[in-house]
C-alpha cells in the first residue's frame, strides 16, 4: 500500500498542486505567536529523545492517550522516556480521522525523512532513529528553526520574565527573530487572594515600583513595557475566557477594592474582578498603542475543568475545553471603548467556540483604521480549531465577511519546535480552497491572481503587519 503523505498531499488538483509548490510552500514562515521556551533556543540545548521533543506539554496527545485509558503513569508520570513514546505508539492508530494522526506523521516525515506509519511494532526502531537525529546539529533547536525556514517566532512571556534569553539571542549570530510577547493574564485575577498578592508583589519587585494603588500599578507596567521593548517585543497577548464587563462601578471604588485586597481584604474580590479586570486592560492596551505594538486577544476557553485532576497534576495538562460564554458586547464594547480614545491599535481576534466565527468575523469590521491593511484581523483557528474543518470555516467566514487577501495567515501556538508542520497543513489547505474555486468557476482561473494572494497570507501579510 502506498503511503499516504506524498509529495501532494492534501492538494486535489493539479491547480492546488501549482499553488502549492510555486507560491505557498517556499515561503518564510512568520510564526507570530507561539509557545516556545527562549531558554531552549537560546542555549541551543538538544534533545535528548523524541518523547522529550515531541510529547511533554503536548496536551493534545495527553488527551488522546486519556481516551484510550492508558494511565497517567505513562501520560505525565514518572515511566521512563522510552515507555512513554511507546504508549503514545500504542495509541497513534487510534487516532486516524483525528488531525493528531496527519500531525504525528508529517513531523516524522519532515524533518526525520521518515515514511513508515508509527504504530507499537515500530515504536522502539523509531525511538532510536529519531533520538540519534536530534543529536546532530541539524536537528538542534536552532537547526530546527532553520530547516523550518522560520523567520521570526514569538514566544508568550510573563511581564515578570528577566527575558535573559531574548536579549542573549539578539547579540548571537542566529538569524530567527526570537521575540518576546507581553502576557499579563495574572494581573486579572484579583479574586485569587494570596496568590494575586504574591504576583502583584513580584511584578513591583521586577518593576522596582511599590505597588499599593492603581496608578503605581500601571506605573509599574509602563516599566515592565518599555523593558520588553528594549528586548524587541512588538505583540502582546491576552488568553481569557471573555472580555470583563465595565460596569458601573466608579473607579474610586475599583482602587479602594484593589487596596483592600493587596491588604488581605479578600471580601469584594469577586465583586471587584470584572470591573477591574476591564480598567486595567484598557490602560494597557492604550499603553501598546503607544508603543506601536500589536495586541491578540485569545477568547473562549474553558479551563480546568476537572478540578480533582487539576490537585494532582495542576494547571494547563489538557483539562480544558470549549466555552460558552457571551462574547459580543463585551468584545465591542472594549475596542469602542480604545477607537473612542484613539487609542485602538492594530488588534487580532481570535474565538475557541465555532459558534462565534461570524460574530468575531463580522466585529473586526467595525474597526478597521484608514492607512493600515486588516487593522483589525480575525485570527486563524486557534487550538481545538487548528485543524482542516476548523481552518476551513474560518477562512470561509472571514471569505464572506471580510477581506481575506489581508488575512496574516497560521501560527503554531505550541510548545513544540516540530510543531511547523502546521503551516504546511494550513498552506496546502488554503491552496486546495483556492483551486477549487477556480476549478468551479467562482474566482477567475488565474494562477498569478490566486497565488500573489496565498503568498501575502502565508507571510508578506504578517511581515507588513508586525513591521519586520
Amino acid at each position: 500500500m502506498a503511503y499516504f503523505l506524498t509529495e501532494n498531499f492534501l492538494l486535489e488538483t493539479a491547480l492546488a498542486e501549482k499553488l502549492y509548490h510555486d507560491y505557498a510552500r517556499h515561503q518564510p514562515v512568520i510564526d507570530y505567536h507561539s509557545h516556545l521556551v527562549p531558554e531552549v533556543i537560546s542555549s541551543n540545548r538538544k534533545f535528548k529523545n523524541m518523547t522529550e521533543i515531541w510529547l511533554q506539554g503536548d496536551h493534545y496527545k495527553w488527551r488522546a492517550m486519556r481516551t484510550l485509558g492508558i494511565p497517567e503513569h505513562y501520560i505525565t508520570g514518572k515511566a521512563n522516556d522510552r515507555k512513554k513514546f511507546k504508549k503514545w505508539a500504542e495509541t497513534v492508530p487510534y487516532t486516524l480521522r483525528n488531525p493528531l494522526f496527519h500531525w504525528t506523521h508529517m513531523e516524522l516525515k519532515n524533518p526525520f525523512g521518515l515514511e513508515e506509519l508509527l504504530q507499537s511494532e515500530n515504536a522502539d526502531r523509531v525511538y532510536d532513529f529519531t533520538s540519534k537525529k536530534l543529536q546532530e546539529d541539524e536537528f538542534s533547536p536552532q537547526g530546527l528553526l532553520t530547516h523550518f525556514n522560520v523567520s521570526m517566532a514569538g514566544t508568550t512571556d510573563d511581564p515578570i520574565d528577566s527575558l535573559e534569553h531574548h536579549l542573549a539571542l539578539q547579540k548571537s549570530a542566529f538569524k530567527t527573530k526570537i521575540l518576546p510577547s507581553f502576557r499579563p493574564d495574572k494581573i486579572f485575577n484579583i479574586h485569587q487572594g494570596d496568590n494575586f498578592r504574591a504576583y502583584v508583589k513580584q511584578l513591583g519587585a521586577a518593576s522596582n515600583v511599590d505597588i499599593k494603588d492603581i496608578e503605581s500599578l500601571l506605573a509599574a507596567y509602563r516599566v515592565r513595557i518599555d523593558f520588553f521593548e528594549k528586548a524587541g517585543c512588538i505583540i502582546s497577548d491576552h488568553g481569557l475566557s471573555a472580555v470583563p464587563h465595565q460596569g458601573n462601578m466608579p473607579l474610586h471604588k475599583i482602587e479602594a477594592i484593589f487596596k483592600a485586597v493587596l491588604k488581605g481584604d479578600d471580601s469584594q474580590g469577586n465583586e471587584g474582578r470584572e470591573p477591574f479586570s476591564f480598567f486595567v486592560l484598557a490602560e494597557l492596551c492604550k499603553m501598546y498603542c503607544e508603543k506601536g505594538w500589536a495586541q491578540q486577544f485569545h477568547l473562549g476557553a474553558l479551563r480546568n475543568t476537572n478540578t480533582h485532576k487539576l490537585s494532582l497534576l495542576g494547571a494547563d495538562t489538557g483539562y480544558d475545553s470549549m466555552g460558552d460564554f457571551p462574547q459580543a458586547e463585551t468584545l465591542a464594547h472594549l475596542l469602542n471603548h480604545l477607537e473612542e480614545s484613539g487609542k485602538l491599535t492594530r488588534t487580532i481576534l481570535y474565538n475557541l467556540n465555532p459558534a462565534d466565527n461570524a460574530m468575531f468575523a463580522t466585529i473586526i469590521g467595525n474597526f478597521q483604521g484608514e492607512g493600515v491593511r486588516g487593522k483589525i484581523q480575525y485570527g486563524s483557528g486557534w487550538w481545538f480549531l487548528d485543524q482542516w474543518d476548523g481552518m476551513t470555516q474560518q477562512i470561509n467566514t472571514l471569505s464572506n465577511m471580510g477581506l481575506i487577501s489581508v488575512f496574516i495567515g497560521m501560527l503554531t501556538d505550541s510548545r513544540s519546535l516540530l510543531s511547523y508542520s502546521r503551516h504546511e497543513y494550513f498552506r496546502r489547505l488554503i491552496c486546495n480552497l483556492f483551486a477549487n474555486d477556480m476549478e468551479r468557476g467562482y474566482i477567475p482561473n488565474d494562477l498569478n491572481m490566486a497565488g500573489s494572494v496565498i503568498a501575502d497570507i502565508c507571510c508578506n501579510n504578517a511581515k507588513n503587519y508586525f513591521k519586520l
